[in-house]
């Protein structure tokens, strides 16, 4: 069943237009808070946010939905996304909201939404409380002497960095590091840098400026061309690059090469098999990982699970058949041992012990696989899905016996933008080339005739 509101990852679009608008925020808050009402305790959701101008227009909607329902709010202010998912948990909350795009422009935003377990909801959820929303469900808002109150936490920032440094062993430190972290202008553009510092790193920060319209404006982890400058600048062992809600990292090694979400799973996943801590022999990847992490992965004994893409897809697959790590090539990287969604800091963090044990430079520890030639093109569209049309799915089997089985084609709309995501890999790049040119041409000429 098409859903209206929800995407793959909760509600996302620009701010102040549909589905983004202060009206719609304040119905999903009325609608969630009547979802989650459980027992005769006093019901309270913990709502955070990104450093996003609209981010207050939000909050704000989502605030008077909620005490309308008869929650009480707990204010966390600009926080990354995994430490909502920690605090609905910690604080016993009944539910938690993180207002934010992720990685989109300051003029998106989105609603991310925890049920008491520090987990996103599931279809089924998300699809009640559409229908609330749109009235298929009566609204049973509170009575006048039932309604929430709202009010700000204080030292929810020590609480995650906190957090975050218990992932390591005690006696481990990062002393000797120089480490460039860029916090995207986003929201652990405090927390991230005062975690590695209190770890014993030497820090020097980027994107830590943010002014509501700067948050991943070339920087964070989609454009890391500034964080390799300031690597090579200041001879760093390591980047660091978040995105706007922290939830996703890549990294920059000491020579300005860029290490994404596979490489970053590959060594996790290494260190933890020969450590004995690896759960469900494997790991957990979307259809858009390398083949090169495929093919590592094997190599080393273990199987690599493919999920849909979206990382709540990933940590689905993990809970049903009991892995521990899982993620996304763009980053997201889920280590349920310690959080039930991606966490940037704590994925580097993991990162860095690696670094540090081997006492290498992070070139050489990060180099797990040679990664397969991969393409990756995305063709806008609007109306019906290109994707129907006859020529299209012509040109898409035809670049499928092109691959043979020795490649990987995968064709998908994306879950968050009107876009149709073309990928393609094969040892051949010429061919890659070929193909995904071939898809991406007869894609857009079946959008200009509709």
């Amino acid at each position: 069943m098409t859903r209206r509101y929800f995407g793959t990852d909760g509600i996302r679009g620009q701010a102040n237009a549909f589905p983004m608008t202060a009206d719609i925020a304040m119905k999903v808050g009325m609608a969630a808070g009547m979802s989650f009402q459980r027992g005769s305790h006093r019901h309270r959701v913990v709502l955070g946010k990104d450093t996003r101008l609209s981010g207050y227009m939000i909050e704000n909607a989502m605030v008077a939905g909620f005490c309308a329902s008869g929650m009480d709010v707990f204010l966390l202010g600009p926080i990354p996304t995994p430490a909502v998912a920690m605090l609905v948990r910690s604080l016993r909350a009944d539910i938690g909201v993180m207002i934010s795009a992720s990685h989109n422009p300051f003029y998106d935003n989105g609603i991310k939404l925890f049920g008491p377990d520090g987990y996103k909801l599931s279809d089924q959820i998300e699809r009640r409380i559409e229908a609330i929303i749109d009235g298929g469900v009566d609204i049973k808002l509170a009575d006048s002497s039932s309604l929430g109150r709202a009010k700000r936490v204080d030292g929810v920032h020590d609480r995650y960095i906190e957090f975050a440094k218990r992932t390591l062993p005690r006696a481990l430190s990062f002393s000797g590091l120089r480490i460039v972290i860029d916090c995207a202008n986003g929201a652990a553009y405090k927390v991230a840098p005062a975690a590695l510092w209190e770890l014993g790193a030497e820090v020097i920060t980027i994107g830590d400026e943010p002014n509501g319209l700067n948050i991943n404006d070339g920087c964070g982890s989609t454009n890391v061309d500034a964080l390799k400058r300031k690597v090579l600048e200041v001879r760093a062992d390591i980047g660091i690059a978040l995105d706007g809600d922290a939830d996703r990292v890549v990294l920059v090694d000491e020579k300005g090469r860029t290490i994404d979400g596979d490489q970053v799973m590959a060594v996790i996943g290494e260190a933890w098999h020969r450590a004995g801590r690896l759960a469900g022999d494997g790991i957990v990847a979307t259809v858009m990982s390398n083949l090169g992490l495929e093919r590592f992965i094997k190599g080393l004994g273990l199987e690599l699970h493919r999920t849909k893409v979206g990382d709540r897809y990933v940590v689905e697959h993990m809970r049903a058949h009991g892995l521990n790590v899982g993620g996304e090539q763009s980053g997201h990287v889920v280590l349920s041992d310690y959080s039930t969604t991606g966490d940037g800091l704590v994925s580097a963090l993991q990162v860095l012990a690696c670094i540090k044990r081997a006492n290498r430079p992070a070139s050489e520890v990060l180099s797990c696989f040679e990664a397969v030639p991969q393409l990756l093109r995305n063709v806008k569209f609007t109306g019906p899905s290109p994707l129907e049309d006859q020529h299209v799915k012509q040109a898409i089997e035809d670049a499928k016996s092109m691959l043979g089985h020795s490649g990987r084609l995968v064709i998908r709309p994306s879950g968050t933008e009107p876009l149709i995501r073309v990928m393609a890999e094969a040892d051949d790049e010429a061919t890659v080339k070929k193909v995904v040119d071939g898809i991406v041409t007869v894609i857009s000429n079946a959008r200009t005739a509709a």
